[in-house]
């Protein structure tokens, strides 16, 4: 099945009067591309706003109750940020590619189940299946969407359902059967989760890493396909975001001590989406923060450990659902103020070879479409009046008679 390339007519002239040849190599889209560079400073203001928040809400969290920061309670609760922000990661991941994967939530009930029945086997023989099992459900989920490019959200909906029909097939929660205690190696899951956050949060404020990872959000008409590299980066992102999923299943099962409930989990989906809005993720795609991901999961974590300390009995639900409606508000904030300034234009390439260049480039001064040069058009002849003839003349002509 082929994919067309919406708009890669190298002759078509956008009307911001930067060159379409220019266009070509800055745009995802040089016939809808916005001239410049997206705006980060929104980013991290809002992130800024995030720390202020996790900074009251921890001394809060201190003020009631000290305890609940140190020793084992701390360690219990590094790894349940490390498990909300491994589903942060995959639901940032599908949002970044405007394709949003609602199953994981689903997807890490399913391996917390399965690494419950069978932990007692050794952590690589109860999580590499799970693991490798979702892998392969994100290779199907990605090629409906990217071959039949379908909206990502509809066709993980339709997954998620599949992977609930696995889950209620247990009548009862089941006791984790292994011994691994992810508390004792808290300090370096949480530095690990949050190098990766950061990393990718860098990378993907990198131009051209930016507009590679949200090449598949639509620019004019959402049915018309975006073209195989889209594609390609699509459907990495969805195994990838698949992947998260199970490991945080899989993490958030062995960190809690008592039984895995046969849940649909779709409130962990609900929870990690609201996560990842709240941390400065487009809701349309392509757009994201650095330090958002890190911030905003442990801000909401830090809230689920205060809230029992206030009597609150707040469900994923509620929690996730107040996530998602301040993360739209984020969402149009980011949409505003991060893209290009108007007007603003990026410079073509040099001719040469950059800063080793030895000179001996010469200035493009004309575009080579127009080679070879044209030769100045004359100017059009004057006509020439008859009567006006040399030949003629105006004074009489004396007569001379060796003439004859």
């Amino acid at each position: 099945m082929a994919y067309e390339e919406a708009g890669r007519d190298r002759s078509a002239e956008p009307s911001s009067g930067v060159p379409a040849v220019v266009l070509e190599t800055v745009f995802d889209d040089p016939t809808h591309g916005e001239p410049g560079r997206d705006r980060i400073g929104v980013h991290l203001g809002w992130e800024l706003l995030l720390l202020a928040g996790l900074v009251a809400l921890g001394w809060l969290l201190w003020q009631d109750n000290s305890g609940a920061v140190r020793g084992e309670n701390l360690r219990t609760l590094l790894v349940d940020a490390v498990g909300l922000g491994l589903l942060a990661l995959a639901a940032g991941l599908s949002l970044r590619t405007a394709a949003p994967n609602l199953a994981i939530g689903p997807i890490a009930v399913a391996a917390a189940l399965h690494y419950a029945e069978q932990g007692d086997r050794g952590l690589p023989a109860s999580v590499g299946p799970a693991v490798a099992v979702a892998a392969l459900g994100g290779l199907a989920l990605a090629l409906a969407v990217v071959v039949l490019h379908v909206p990502g959200w509809a066709a993980s909906l339709a997954g998620a359902a599949g992977v609930v029909v696995y889950i209620e097939r247990r009548s009862a929660p089941v006791l984790v059967q292994g011994d691994y205690d992810p508390g004792r190696s808290a300090g370096y899951l949480f530095a690990g989760f949050a190098a990766v956050a950061v990393l990718g949060g860098l990378f993907g404020a990198i131009r051209a890493i930016r507009r590679l990872v949200g090449r598949y959000r639509p620019v004019a008409d959402p049915a018309r396909r975006r073209g195989v590299v889209a594609a390609v980066v699509t459907a990495v992102a969805l195994v990838g975001s698949t992947v998260l999923a199970a490991l945080a299943g899989v993490l958030l099962a062995a960190n809690d001590p008592g039984p895995v409930a046969p849940t649909s989990g779709l409130d962990w989906t609900m929870l990690a989406i609201g996560v990842t809005l709240l941390a400065g993720t487009s809701a349309y795609g392509r757009r994201g923060g650095v330090f958002g991901i890190v911030l905003a999961v442990s801000l909401v974590t830090v809230f689920q450990t205060y809230a029992p300390e206030r009597g609150w009995t707040l469900s994923n639900w509620a929690v996730g659902g107040a996530a998602l409606g301040v993360g739209l508000l984020v969402t149009r904030l980011v949409e505003t103020f991060g893209r290009p300034r108007p007007g603003s234009t990026d410079k073509p390439e040099p001719v040469g070879d950059g800063t080793i260049s030895t000179g001996w480039a010469m200035s493009q001064t004309q575009s080579v479409d127009n080679w070879p040069p044209t030769l100045p058009t004359p100017a059009a002849p004057q006509p020439v009046d008859p009567w006006r003839d040399p030949r003629w003349e105006d004074s009489p002509r004396r007569w001379n008679a060796d003439e004859r």
